[in-house]
């Protein structure tokens, strides 16, 4: 992947984490009191966004260490960094604003939050193989 698509994929990634987060802390909580979102709800959507954060950081990590180093690794956890965001942050946000989008079959994608999760865990995974792979630089 280039580096400008990189740059563009990890700011919008933190960007929407920082304004999913405004949402959730401000309007989010704001529906609980009519009853259209439960404490639950809120909770699930701020994983969702701590997840997005945490992971886009990753994603930044993984962008300057294929600066030094090289390999297939790298590149994995890459992609199961991003996937994962879309897949478990994704569901989340779907799942727990459903109520508020008029689209109760949205929570159909319960199962494809922990699909999200085992991404994130390979990518983690994968940024350790790194550190072993005789083929990367350094």
């Amino acid at each position: 992947m280039k580096n400008k698509k990189q740059v563009f994929i990890i700011g919008l990634f933190g960007a929407s984490a920082v304004a999913l987060g405004a949402f959730g802390a401000h309007s989010l909580k704001g529906f609980q009191t009519t009853g259209l979102v439960s404490a639950d709800q809120v909770n699930g959507f701020d994983t969702g966004v701590k997840y997005q954060m945490y992971h886009t950081l990753a994603l930044l990590a993984v962008f300057i260490l294929n600066q030094n180093y090289s390999g297939k690794y790298l590149n994995w956890a890459r992609r199961f960094f991003i996937y994962g965001i879309l897949l478990f942050s994704g569901s989340l946000y779907l799942i727990t604003t459903r109520n508020l989008l008029g689209a109760e079959f949205l929570k159909v994608l319960g199962p494809v939050t922990p699909i999200g999760g085992l991404l994130f865990i390979l990518g983690w995974c994968m940024l350790l193989f790194t550190a072993f792979d005789n083929k990367s630089n350094n």
